[in-house]
This record gives structure tokens, C-alpha cells and sequence, in this order.
């Protein structure tokens, strides 16, 4: 090394050039750089699932085994929070030390089925029915962050997360937030104004003090959910009557389904069993029904196929056709969502309230305006006597400021607790209300409607409905 450096230091001053110097400089100019190195395969994904508690997946535990052992497949699952929030069946653990425990139970149940690749983003597990409770409770920025990072790193074609909206059934917020950011980031990972340092690269590959990622834009192609509507049957539930005489079963032809009573070629035993089989290494969570199953051979609790609800394609294909229907192996480009554009709004009016306020800008912006379809009307759930509160949000669009007058419409047995009836409303601003109502003590299960008029001088300027299934149910806090 020392001889070149002096070598070719005489050349520089060399005059008239030596022959020497001259074979030199064509040697320096000739020299070409290696390829550039290709993302590491070994966390390439073909879905990426985006979950919320270590345990989520068992809902779909049999669809991800066959896609893993049997079409060979490569899976990766990113849990959000680390499941502190939750109970345990098993020992005296709880808080963190849960979490470590679930973290662990995750590992196992998940190399069970044949899926390595599993990351956690370690935010609390926030029981609660209100998806901007979770998010505001976690680091949403951190959160979205990290995603945005992973797929760039797993580059997944499909990814499978749950469903945005809330619904009659578990309802647990923190499933839909892992569903917002999990949306966010499928439409951030290709846009290179987001997380830019994540695609800034190395300024030494292999020297150290490298603090921006070196990754490169990837863009998802597929996006599916799965739900905790009690309509959706699972293990964990599977009662008829609980679904909505209002609207169509949101697993009823709205994505691919798939029969776990199939027979698994590599593992010579249905999907069923080994999604029981699964759930058996949840023994803080519900592993006892995996464990009960697998002890008496009846996996008919286990038997409901996997209903998968369609988001959106880049690829075409149909709602209900192959996950894989369409996708381009060479992957495709980025292309930027519709984004948040402000509604022109006129006059006095009543609107509904967060959360559902909030995905109704939300699918509109991500390009998932279907949602809204799904589950037309605002739906949640009361146990028998409980309070309920409503977001409502009296707006009033106009140049002067409007006093609204709000009273409920409730069936027999409900009662309204109005903190108050009349609301000012100044011009350009919307007033927002927590209407307060419990449910009748007693009775049939079932849904009912409930429904409030706004009314300005006496002239009904709006209305808001919901629709409640009332009965035994023991749903998420409020």
C-alpha cells in the first residue's frame, strides 16, 4: 500500500510523464464499482400481519399455517403492544412481566405453524373501545414509524391486519389502532417524504456510526382485514343471534374464505387441529380451550372457516378471489392515496362524533371508502343496565352564531342522562357531546336503535342514530 501511495504521488509530479504513471491512470479509471447490494432475503415477506396482543393471530392461526408449511409462503407478524393490559389464567405475573411472558408464548405459538420472523413494537396494551384512546395512549408517531421501517425491511406483498371500524363483538381499540397505523404505514413505506431517513444510506455500509437506514421505498400491493365481530365466528365466540338485524354479515362474501376442516398435507391433520394446537401455547390468554381441545379430540370450536374482509388492491383482482390474485412478484410502484380533503359543509346540523367521525375521514383518505358500506349506521354494544356514551357533534356551518336544542329518542326501558339539552354553537365551529344513556335492566337480547334530533327556533336542522345489541355481553371498558 505504501509503495502504490508513493508510486503514484511521483506520478502526480512526474514530468514528462512516465509510461508507468500512465498505465496507472488507466487502471484508476477503468475501476468499476461492486453491485450494489440487494435488501436481505431472509426477512422477505410475502403478508405481513399486523396485530395488536400476542394472540390476535390464533382468529386466522390456521389460514397462516397453511400459507407457511403447506404453499411455502413467507410470513411475518408484528405485534404493536406487548399484551401488559391483560389477565392471567395461569400465574402471578402481570404488568410488564406479562408482557415478557406473552412476548415468549408468541414466539413459540407462532414457530409452531412455521413463521420465524416476529417483531414487537412494545407499546401498552390499552383495554378500551375507543381507537383514539389507543392511539393517543401509545406513541402513534413511533408506532407508525417503526412500521413504516418493517415494511421496508419485509417488502410484503399482502398485508393482513384487523378490521378499522368499531363493531358489535370484542371491540378491543387497540385491534383497530394496529389497523389504522397498520394502513398508514402500507401507504407511507413507498413515499420517499416519509421517514426519509429510513432511505437515507449508510455513509460507511461496513464501518459504524451509521444513523440512517440505507433501506429503499416499498410498496405493498394488497391489503385484507379480519374482525372481532361476534358475527365472525372464532373459538371465542359463536352466538347467532348476536348478529345485526340491520345489515349484512360483514363475512358474508366481502373477501376470501377459507375451510379449516381441510386436511394439511406436510402436518397430516386438519387446520383446525392445528390452529387448537396453536392456541395452546397462549396459556396466560385463553390456551386452555387449545389445550382442552387437543385433550379430547373435538376441535369442532375450532371448525369456522377464516373470513378474510377485502381493503383494497393496486393489482385488480376480485374482493373474494386468492390473496395472491394479481400480485406482480417484481412489485409495483408507489402510488400516493387521495388523502384528507375537507368536506364543503352548509347550514346547522348534528353529526355524529368520534370514533366514527374519525374513520369516516379516515377511509376516505386511505382509499378505502368501501368501509363505510360495510357497517352503514354506528354500532356498539350494552350489557343490561349499563351507561353508554355517545359522541355526538352539533355544527354550525354558517356566518352567525345558533343556539340547538338536542333530545333523544330511545326504546322502551332505556333512559337519557342529558347534562344538557340546549348547546351554543358559534359560527364556523361544532359543539361537541357526550350524550349519556344506560340500557333497559332486563329483557330479550337483542339490537335496537337509538336516535337524537337537533333542532334550531323548532326546526329539525339534524339527526344522529346508532344501533346497540343489548344483552349479557361483557364487552371492552368503555
Amino acid at each position: 500500500m505504501k509503495l502504490r501511495s508513493l508510486l503514484t504521488s511521483a506520478c502526480l509530479f512526474a514530468i514528462p510523464l512516465s509510461s508507468h504513471c500512465a498505465v496507472s491512470a488507466v487502471v484508476q479509471e477503468s475501476a468499476t464499482a461492486p453491485e450494489l447490494l440487494r435488501p436481505d432475503a431472509r426477512f422477505k415477506a410475502d403478508v405481513l400481519v399486523v396485530v395488536a396482543h400476542e394472540d390476535d393471530e390464533v382468529m386466522i392461526a390456521g389460514y397462516l399455517a397453511k400459507l407457511a408449511q403447506d404453499d411455502h409462503k413467507r410470513i411475518a407478524v408484528v405485534y404493536v403492544t406487548n399484551g401488559d393490559g391483560g389477565g392471567n389464567a395461569v400465574g402471578n405475573e402481570s404488568g410488564a412481566a406479562l408482557g415478557q411472558e406473552r412476548q415468549m408464548e408468541a414466539r413459540r405459538a407462532l414457530g409452531s405453524i412455521g413463521i420465524q420472523n416476529v417483531w414487537f413494537l412494545n407499546q401498552h396494551d390499552t383495554p378500551n373501545q375507543n381507537v383514539l384512546f389507543s392511539l393517543g395512549h401509545w406513541d402513534h408517531g413511533h408506532v407508525l414509524g417503526a412500521l413504516v421501517r418493517l415494511m421496508r425491511i419485509t417488502r410484503p406483498d399482502v398485508v393482513l391486519t384487523w378490521f378499522p371500524d368499531p363493531v358489535s363483538g370484542e371491540n378491543h381499540a387497540d385491534h383497530q389502532a394496529s389497523s389504522v397505523a397498520a394502513i398508514e404505514a402500507f401507504d407511507a413505506a413507498a413515499d420517499e417524504t416519509k421517514f426519509p431517513e429510513q432511505l437515507s444510506p449508510a455513509k460507511n455500509r461496513t464501518g459504524m456510526s451509521n444513523l440512517t437506514d440505507g433501506l429503499l421505498p416499498w410498496q405493498p400491493q394488497k391489503l385484507y382485514f379480519f374482525t372481532d365481530a361476534y358475527e365472525v365466528f372464532t373459538p371465542y365466540w359463536f352466538d347467532a343471534k348476536k348478529q345485526s338485524s340491520f345489515r349484512k354479515n360483514l363475512g358474508d362474501g366481502t373477501g376470501p374464505s377459507f375451510a379449516v376442516t381441510e386436511m394439511s398435507p406436510s402436518r397430516h391433520m386438519t387446520y383446525a387441529q392445528i390452529e387448537a394446537d396453536e392456541q395452546t401455547y397462549y396459556l396466560t390468554q385463553e390456551g386452555k380451550l387449545g389445550v382442552d381441545a387437543v385433550k379430547a379430540k373435538d376441535f369442532k370450536a375450532f371448525e369456522f372457516p377464516v373470513r378474510l374482509i377485502f381493503g383494497k388492491s393496486l393489482v385488480g383482482g376480485s374482493a373474494t378471489g386468492d390473496l395472491f390474485e394479481g400480485v406482480k412478484a417484481e412489485g409495483v410502484p408507489f402510488r400516493a392515496v387521495h388523502g384528507h380533503s375537507p368536506e364543503e359543509k352548509h347550514g346547522v346540523t348534528l353529526e355524529i362524533g368520534d370514533p366514527w367521525r374519525f374513520y369516516s375521514l379516515f377511509w376516505n383518505a386511505h382509499d378505502l371508502d368501501r368501509m363505510a358500506a360495510l357497517i352503514p349506521v354506528p354500532e356498539m354494544e350494552a350489557d343490561y343496565g349499563e351507561w353508554l356514551s355517545i359522541g355526538l357533534r352539533v355544527c354550525n356551518y354558517t356566518g352567525n352564531d345558533a343556539v340547538v336544542d338536542l333530545n333523544a329518542t330511545l326504546p322502551a326501558g332505556w333512559v337519557d342522562h342529558p347534562e344538557y339539552k340546549r348547546y351554543p354553537v358559534r359560527a364556523g365551529e361544532c359543539y361537541p357531546v357526550a350524550a349519556m344513556v344506560s340500557a333497559r335492566s332486563s329483557g330479550e337480547e337483542k339490537w335496537e336503535e337509538l336516535s337524537w334530533n337537533a333542532t334550531q327556533d323548532g326546526r329539525k336542522v339534524g339527526s344522529a342514530t346508532v344501533r346497540v345489541f343489548v344483552g349479557k355481553v361483557g364487552s371492552m371498558p368503555r
